[in-house]
């Protein structure tokens, strides 16, 4: 009977022995499957780390809008033109042309950049209508077939109604506008056409981010010799040149506020007319 009784003790501890090898290995199973697990997601979230840091740094400027490092400026657009191509090579994008007769409201954002809506073979010229008089700018439709198309078919649908001259910068001699303020945009931005550009008195020049192709809708006039400071970048697109009211500039760069940026009195642009020769 004590054999027997021994045998049984036995036999219960190895199924007991058995039981706790399995559950072992079960709980084995569990924490490598957990640390698999935990080693996925913290790959993922690495991944989904870097993928922010990376946009970060992208510098969609919509965001920085600047017309050089130091130099606070311009705007960014937020999508890439996908029309017809210039003979130079200017991208163009699918936006309609304004109606012949204009526009009853101005229009302010875009779904994209405008296709082709000027002739550029054309004459064009630009009446800037401010509350200090008008400036009178020839297009150079020819060299820029592109930004002016841009710049023609923005004024015609009333984007530059009722907006400011904002900023005055002495150091680069120039006066800024095309909208509200440095973040005004159209909702589109439009490629760079051409580069390594010399800027002097009298120019209307687009103006745009430190990003390649980021201009959109706010331009510069240039004033004075100072301009000559941003021909290190040569980035931005001369488009016209100023035929009268440039004093209107120069006065306002002379009487800049203490901040070197604003200018000392608003002055709003009323409209632009463009008339074709």
């Amino acid at each position: 009977m004590a054999t027997d009784k021994r045998e049984r003790q036995r036999a219960n501890r190895q199924l007991k022995n058995q039981e706790q090898a399995k559950q072992q290995r079960r709980n084995t199973t569990k924490r490598t499957a957990l640390k698999v697990a935990g080693g996925v997601v913290g790959l993922f979230a690495v991944v989904l780390v870097l993928a922010w840091l990376g946009g970060a740094f992208d510098g969609d400027d919509e965001t920085t809008d600047t017309i050089d490092s130091t130099l606070p400026a311009d705007l960014t657009g937020s999508t890439t033109p996908t029309g017809d191509t210039l003979p130079n090579g200017f991208q163009l994008g699918t936006g309609e042309c304004p109606p012949d007769g204009g526009v009853d409201e101005p229009v302010r954002t875009f779904d994209d950049a405008p296709q082709l809506c000027i002739d550029p073979a054309a004459a064009y010229t630009a009446t800037i209508a401010t509350s200090a008089g008008d400036i009178v700018v020839d297009l150079d439709a020819a060299q820029q077939p592109g930004t002016v198309n841009n710049f023609v078919t923005l004024a015609r649908y009333g984007f530059y109604d009722d907006t400011l001259l904002f900023r005055a910068d002495p150091s680069i001699d120039i006066v800024q506008g095309g909208g509200q303020d440095n973040s005004s945009d159209p909702g589109y931005s439009i490629p760079d056409e051409g580069s390594g550009f010399a800027y002097t008195e009298g120019q209307l020049v687009m103006a745009r981010t430190q990003a390649p192709n980021s201009a959109g809708a706010q331009w510069f006039v240039t004033a004075g010799p100072n301009a000559a400071n941003l021909d290190v970048q040569g980035t931005y697109v001369p488009f016209g040149q100023v035929t009268s009211g440039l004093e209107i500039i120069q006065e306002m760069i002379a009487t800049v506020s203490d901040d070197g940026q604003t200018p000392s009195e608003t002055v709003t642009v009323d409209a632009i007319t463009i008339t074709q020769g």
